[in-house]
């Protein structure tokens, strides 16, 4: 399949989209996916920031397993005519919400909304108009932390953001320029492309507060490799908050989601191979962490204090996702020989790892026959 095949309007434009009228851009739903009625405000929140921006053909509301947040929002006129709620119709996690949003969609673009997220005006016209390019198969929006306690953490440093799910110092800043892949709280796909690859892979991403991810990350991989010529684009015009409570700030929560991230990491790695799995990664250690040392250094040598706690706290995540990455290659290799059950200590940690094993198996059967078609 090429690019031209997934086009769904008659007229083939290219370009950013910028001179066509709101008519004529590629129609779009909105997925929201949410898990727990404690975050109900600010699951209504975010759909009402959608909703009042009049851009969406239809905003669906994924509930994942919780039939307490399923009664609450089912029926309920307030939400608006263009709002539809239904339950995740596959296994509890991420992955399965996010499918079941991309069954019941039918426009050709998919936008993805965080429950605890609030789009700004202007996010989902300005993903419109990057799909008028029928080049774009996927973008990502700029995702601002809203933190609970109304300001970032003097410890915590900028590179390190998408710790929270935020955008991070490192992100390209230049409108529509090529990423990898989208940060899960803002971004949208062309959904039958999306659908062609399988969509997201179940064993990948969060279940709940289980702090795995990078499901995204390698649907990504897999949609742009389906199609030749294709890109994702990073939207600096498509802009979102996303709410970070005080009990993401803290220094165990940062540990933990580090060692999650790189575990998440050497499964991507392992179903795709390190050159596409890691590829944003390596100018990211060898190029992103040592300015932000040097500038934390700087800043310490000027008067801030917490300028050596954001220098050592770059050197503690780098160093705890790449240990989270070697236990992940492990375990996946302990997976893949067969030898005994793998020691991870979550259940879905080793669902995840059983998913990889798969994936690379069929990455590589899929290597071989275009080798020998050649």
């Amino acid at each position: 399949m090429t690019v031209d095949d997934t086009h769904t309007n008659d007229d083939p434009r290219q370009g950013t989209g910028a001179d066509l009228r709101d008519d004529d851009l590629p129609a779009a739903d909105v997925i929201i996916c949410a898990y727990t009625r404690e975050r109900e405000a600010s699951l209504r929140r975010a759909i009402a920031s959608v909703v009042d921006q009049d851009q969406a053909d239809r905003v669906v509301v994924v509930v994942d397993h919780s039939p307490e947040l399923f009664a609450a929002l089912c029926g309920d006129a307030t939400l608006g005519a263009r709002v539809a709620v239904v339950e995740n119709a596959y296994e509890q996690g991420l992955s399965g919400a996010r499918n079941t949003g991309v069954e019941c969609a039918t426009a050709p673009v998919v936008a993805f909304l965080d429950d605890d997220a609030c789009a700004e005006p202007g996010w989902l016209e300005a993903i419109r108009r990057a799909h008028a390019d029928t080049a774009v198969v996927g973008t990502g929006g700029w995702v601002a932390p809203e933190w609970e306690d109304g300001v970032r953490p003097a410890w915590l440093p900028e590179e390190f953001l998408w710790v929270v799910g935020c955008s991070y110092r490192g992100l390209p800043t230049e409108p529509m320029s090529a990423i990898r892949n989208p940060i899960g709280a803002s971004m949208s796909f062309l959904r039958v492309p999306l659908q062609d690859v399988g969509g997201f892979r179940s064993g990948f991403g969060r279940i709940g507060t289980t702090p795995l991810g990078c499901e995204e990350t390698e649907a990504a991989i897999r949609v742009r490799g389906g199609l030749p010529g294709s890109k994702i684009v990073q939207l600096t015009d498509s802009r979102v908050g996303h709410f970070v409570p005080r009990t993401r700030t803290s220094w165990r929560y940062f540990r933990a989601r580090c060692l999650a991230e790189g575990r998440s990491k050497a499964m991507v790695a392992g179903a795709a191979g390190t050159r596409d799995g890691l590829s944003s990664e390596r100018s990211y250690v060898l190029r992103v962490l040592p300015g932000g040392v040097l500038r934390a250094l700087g800043d310490a040598a000027r008067g801030d204090v917490a300028g050596v706690q954001r220098a050592g706290a770059i050197v503690a995540g780098l160093t705890l996702t790449s240990g989270g990455y070697l236990v992940g290659r492990r375990e996946l290799a302990r997976a893949e020989r067969g030898a005994g059950r793998p020691a991870m200590r979550t259940t879905i940690a080793v669902a995840s790892i059983g998913v990889a094993a798969a994936l690379r198996a069929r990455y590589r059967a899929r290597a071989n026959r275009q080798r020998g078609h050649r």
